[in-house]
């Protein structure tokens, strides 16, 4: 006798097991996300530690996990010059306090985030001149290649020096190791974070 297709297939299928559990942790997760997403884009008008105390306590530590995931995911370096950083930082930190187990941990958070801060802008300032000086640097090899280029060409020419892959390679691996060891030291000041916050990175 031919199976058909359906027959296979519902034989394959017979015997899987859904993972109630799995599906209970992540549906817990995706509510502590979403928390935490409505609560940065309009902190004034959410009280994150109330609507987490508020998910079934058996699915608590992961909905608080999940908003763990959503404020750290917003530490990060910025690509340039932010006006709300102050207030965008102020947010995540009254987001980790809620999230925060143990003594002192109000004024632990508070006290990365007074650091981070300027350390975010630290970097800015440094990406800054690290670009100002390649660029100082290359100049007279820049000259010269528009130079050659204008005397095949028999007209003037201006190079970009992004466009051109020498500076770029070099460029590339300059910014790549200074962002570098600055995301090394985030990642760490993360860890803290989930230290004070009871979060463990092996939760999955």
């Amino acid at each position: 006798m031919i199976k058909s297709a359906l027959e296979i297939a519902m034989e394959k299928t017979r015997d899987l097991k859904v993972d109630t559990k799995g599906l209970a942790r992540t549906e817990a997760r995706n509510e502590g996300k979403r928390i935490a997403g409505a609560f940065l884009n309009e902190p004034a008008e959410h009280d994150i530690a109330k609507e987490l105390s508020s998910v079934a306590k058996e699915k608590r530590e992961d909905a608080r996990f999940g908003a763990f995931e959503v404020l750290s995911s917003r530490v990060q370096l910025p690509i340039m010059a932010n006006p709300e950083l102050d207030n965008e930082l102020a947010a995540l930190a009254a987001g980790f306090k809620a999230l925060h187990t143990g003594l002192m941990g109000d004024k632990k958070i508070q006290a990365i985030f007074d650091e981070l801060g300027a350390f975010l802008k630290q970097f800015l300032e440094n990406a800054k001149a690290l670009d100002e000086n390649l660029r100082k640097q290359y100049a007279p090899r820049l000259k010269q290649k528009e130079q050659q280029l204008a005397m095949q060409m028999g007209r003037p020419v201006q190079l970009d020096p992004m466009q051109d892959p020498e500076f770029a390679a070099i460029y590339k691996q300059n910014a790549g190791q200074l962002k570098g060891q600055y995301q090394q030291a985030l990642e760490g000041i993360k860890q803290e974070l989930a230290g004070l916050c009871g979060i463990k990175p092996d939760a999955e």
